[in-house]
């Protein structure tokens, strides 16, 4: 059940959704372990590029619960939480083990070769469940597949026909979470292979000659009887996302598993929706209409504020806000903010249609100046006659963007005029929230939900003054009795202590300010209570041209310990920290992101960051820490690392709105290579007015 729990609940943060106009039975189906396979066997088959699968298989008291990851068309990674019961025959509880998986397809399949593929299991953990093995998948017809390859490990226990590659060595599991390489593809090797075959478009067929022999589970701890070495059973599409599938396991024992597909690159709703966009006001030519071109109100002061009135209210219309305006007869600038829209292409093109509406005809050059947490971002400088142009042209958005050009903002120019009654504003909300905490040895799944009062006070332009409190209504964080056993100071492994005092809690309360020190540069400043363990002051220079897909920053905080009670008062520890950080977006929306300096425990070393990202907001990433912490004292797991997620709520819900959701998905919390949380890092405030991530979402300016 915990482990049912478990899914059910990555699924709902994840949300339902379909995976597109793809046909169910071109879908690759996922094995017990939550990879492409057939029942407990691999295939060689691949998902669809950028897929993501939750998946839960369980059968004789065994379950894999499981997240897997189309990282490329060719790579996938999987992170599994297993569990067995009875694995100490003494008592009769559940062992948790967790693993992880790389598999690569060397060669796609071909009219006449099959797809080939080679995968690695469980190398990162205690190797309960390591194997390594290369397989081949070839469809016979539309509706058989054949699958037929060779294990190691785990995948080459049963009938072996030898060592291949020399003697597997005794694994050293220690603390776990170091890789387990010098044993892939040594010792004993087997075959393995099955037929899948597609009844229909939502049912399906399999057997398969399994190569595990299970002997732990079958000799030492007797979970199941293992006679035969065959396995069979059915699998039905309940959904564009929902498979479900019932098999008969060596002979004696039931199985079944759910399998959940999600698509971030094809919203469930279809599309977002809101209000529609203004059109391009076309000029009348010069000949027909010579006075729409003068420039006489140039020499009118009042003019200016007369176009920022008109302007500033059909922005409000569309969810955008007028920050300042300068006009001149050739050219206007117009610095906007955007509140509403998760797409920066989508509000430039909105603010740009909308300057149409209002500014003379003479003025033929549109410069807008995207304004995050009071800073300008970028420029954008687009021609008002290409907007009449393309509007309504074929590819007339990937035209507008040849077009384009994208700068840094520069000061704002003299005679500009901002907009009225901007500061002081407040923005609140009232709203529920959860949070989760995963893989506690005693309890896989545990989580508070309840109520969170945000607010945040545009003081003057980068000047905010912003918090958060939250009142559990109900949950079980605070009944975890598990003491930390760390021998580093305590930054992070007493979370369930904090969890048992701070109810109510104030997570944050922080004055930030935001500046442009210099061209191509940006600073932040933010004092007060950082995030629910820490306060104090946190620093940071960030530098990035708008056309680069390099940037470099620094940052350097000093903070102290908060109480457990997370209100006003402080523990002892106190501890400087900072990193110099190095970001990098790659071709395809690959992101990588290097962070070297000092943690909140004291020690020094360096984090990896690597991430895909989609157009639409969707991240799905990875990161690993090293310190100067040895895995002996940093403790199980021997290194800090995991997983993230993050999902637009337009996404799941169709609305123009720049929430999302946020998982991180670490298998243990540990002391070594413990980060600072601060909300508002300048990376994340102005990458998305930048050119890389324009580009991406560029097909939006003209919706």
């Amino acid at each position: 059940m915990k482990t049912l729990k478990l899914i059910l609940a990555a699924t709902t943060i994840l949300s339902a959704s379909c995976v597109g106009a793809e046909d169910l039975a071109a879908r690759p189906s996922l094995n017990l372990y939550g990879i492409s396979g057939l029942i407990d066997m691999p295939t060689a088959e691949m998902q669809s590029d950028g897929v993501l699968n939750v998946s839960l298989g369980k059968f004789a008291g065994i379950s894999h619960t499981t997240l897997t990851f189309q990282i490329s068309p060719r790579l996938s990674g999987s992170f599994r939480y297993s569990g067995m019961q009875g694995y100490n025959p003494t008592f009769p509880t559940t062992n948790y083990d967790r693993s992880f998986d790389l598999r690569y397809q060397l060669i796609k399949e071909g009219r006449l070769m099959p797809a080939v593929l080679v995968g690695i299991q469980d190398f990162i953990g205690t190797d309960l469940y390591g194997a390594e093995y290369v397989v081949a998948t070839k469809g016979i017809g539309p509706a058989i597949k054949l699958t037929a390859g060779l294990g190691w490990g785990r995948l080459g226990s049963y009938r072996s026909i030898g060592s291949l590659f020399g003697a597997r060595p005794v694994p050293n599991h220690g603390l776990g979470g170091k890789p387990s390489f010098s044993q892939a593809f040594r010792g004993p090797a087997a075959p393995f292979g099955g037929i899948e075959w597609q009844a229909n478009n939502r049912l399906r067929f399999k057997a398969e000659y399994s190569s595990d022999a299970y002997v732990a589970e079958t000799k030492s701890r007797h979970l199941f009887n293992r006679k035969i070495p065959w396995n069979v059973g059915a699998e039905y599409d309940v959904n564009d996302s929902i498979r479900l599938g019932l098999y008969e396991l060596y002979g004696t024992s039931v199985g079944f598993s759910l399998q959940v597909t999600l698509d971030p690159k094809v919203r469930p709703t279809g599309g977002v929706l809101g209000p529609g966009p203004t059109s391009v006001l076309v000029r009348p030519s010069v000949k027909s209409d010579p006075g729409a071109w003068s420039t006489d109100w140039a020499s009118d002061p009042s003019s200016t504020v007369t176009f920022r009135d008109r302007m500033a209210k059909l922005l409000s219309a569309q969810g955008l806000t007028l920050e300042a305006l300068s006009v001149t007869p050739g050219t206007a600038q117009l610095r906007v903010q955007n509140s509403t829209y998760d797409s920066a292409a989508q509000a430039i093109g909105r603010a740009a249609r909308i300057m149409t509406q209002v500014l003379p005809a003479s003025v033929e050059t549109f410069q807008i100046v995207p304004v995050a947490n009071g800073i300008p971002a970028a420029m954008v400088t687009i021609k008002r006659s290409d907007l009449e142009q393309l509007e309504f042209a074929p590819n007339g958005d990937k035209t507008l963007r040849e077009r384009a050009v994208v700068t840094d903002a520069g000061r704002l120019p003299a005679g500009a005029v901002r907009g009225a009654n901007l500061y002081p504003h407040l923005k609140w909300s009232l709203g529920p929230y959860i949070n989760p905490s995963f893989f506690d040895p005693d309890n896989p799944l545990r989580a508070d939900v309840g109520l969170r009062l945000s607010g945040a006070l545009d003081v003057a332009p980068g000047v905010i003054v912003a918090g958060s409190i939250t009142k559990k209504a109900f949950g079980n964080l605070n009944q975890s009795t598990r003491a930390s056993n760390s021998v580093l100071q305590h930054v992070r492994s007493d979370a369930n202590i904090y969890a048992k005092h701070n109810d109510p809690a104030i997570e944050t309360l922080t004055t930030a300010w935001y500046s442009r020190p210099a061209p191509n540069l940006y600073g932040r400043v933010t004092v007060g209570y950082l995030e629910p363990m820490y306060g104090g002051i946190s620093t940071e220079l960030l530098w990035q041209r708008p056309n680069s897909p390099f940037a470099l920053g620094a940052e350097l905080d000093y903070v102290r310990q908060r109480s457990f009670d997370e209100m006003l008062s402080f523990q002892h520890y106190k501890v400087a920290t900072g990193f110099v950080s190095a970001y990098y977006q790659f071709k395809s929306g690959y992101a990588g992101r290097l962070d070297v300096g000092r943690y909140l425990a004291g020690d020094r070393g360096a984090t990896l960051t690597l991430a895909r990202e989609f157009s639409n907001g969707w991240t799905v990433g990875a990161y690993a820490t090293l310190t100067n912490v040895s895995a002996a004292r940093f403790g199980e797991g021997s290194f800090d690392k995991g997983m993230f997620f993050k999902i637009p709520l337009n996404w799941m819900l169709g609305l123009p709105t720049q929430g999302s959701a946020s998982t991180l998905i670490q298998p243990l919390l540990r002391d070594g290579g413990a980060q600072l949380h601060v909300d508002g890092r300048l990376y994340d405030v102005v990458r998305a007015y930048h050119a890389n991530d324009l580009n991406n979402e560029w097909g939006r300016v003209f919706r």
